[in-house]
């Protein structure tokens, strides 16, 4: 099986290395354990943003190593096996650039080097110990212990569960999981975007 990564790419605009990438972008993590509901989450927060209030988003998914885009037959597939690195895919609605991994698995900050400049958010789900500002989803039914306790990138917990045993030195935020509104008007706030008073469909 082919080990590759995919990124779409949406319209014309300059790179930046990952050193300015910060300065130019608002980017925050949705982590989790398994089973929490990061991606419900992750859907509902990009809605928010681009039908509500009118932002373009990028999204990131940390994906296991199994995971599959081409399939054995394709036109791109068979570019890879023939010893291409990379192959560009067109259509008149989205295009896609596919490189092969050819030692190991690049790191979050890699792949935000690739990312244009031009959102006004840059949404990831998963990397729950990369070096960014972050919301973890939590679900007492999961039995899982809280990461905000251990890892000082989380700024919020967003939960359906109450009573939860935060360290009294965090500065966590407890979020309403079933809350779109305040979950997405909470990350407008953290990066001063002006809040969203559309209610989330």
């Amino acid at each position: 099986m082919l080990n590759i990564k995919r990124l779409f790419v949406f319209s014309n605009t300059e790179y930046y290395p990952y050193s300015k990438i910060n300065s130019l972008t608002n980017i925050i993590g949705i982590s989790g354990w398994s089973g929490s509901g990061k991606t419900q989450l992750m859907s509902k927060l990009i809605k928010f943003f681009v039908e509500g209030c009118n932002l373009k988003v990028c999204a990131f998914k940390h994906a296991h190593s199994s995971f599959e885009i081409d399939k054995k037959g394709k036109d791109s597939y068979r570019f890879f096996e023939a010893g291409a690195s990379s192959v560009v895919i067109s259509s008149s609605k989205q295009w896609a650039v596919i490189n092969k991994v050819e030692s190991k698995e690049p790191s979050l900050n890699d792949l935000l080097s690739e990312i244009k400049s031009n959102f006004d958010l840059i949404l990831v789900e998963g990397w729950k110990f990369e070096n960014i500002k972050k919301i973890e989803v939590f679900r007492k039914k999961i039995n899982k212990p809280l990461l905000c306790n251990n890892h000082s990138n989380f700024i919020a917990v967003a939960t359906n569960s109450k009573n939860l045993e935060i360290k009294k030195v965090k500065n966590i935020s407890i979020l309403n999981l079933n809350n779109i509104n305040e979950v997405g008007n909470f990350i407008l706030k953290h990066f001063k975007i002006k809040l969203c008073t559309n209610s989330a469909k």
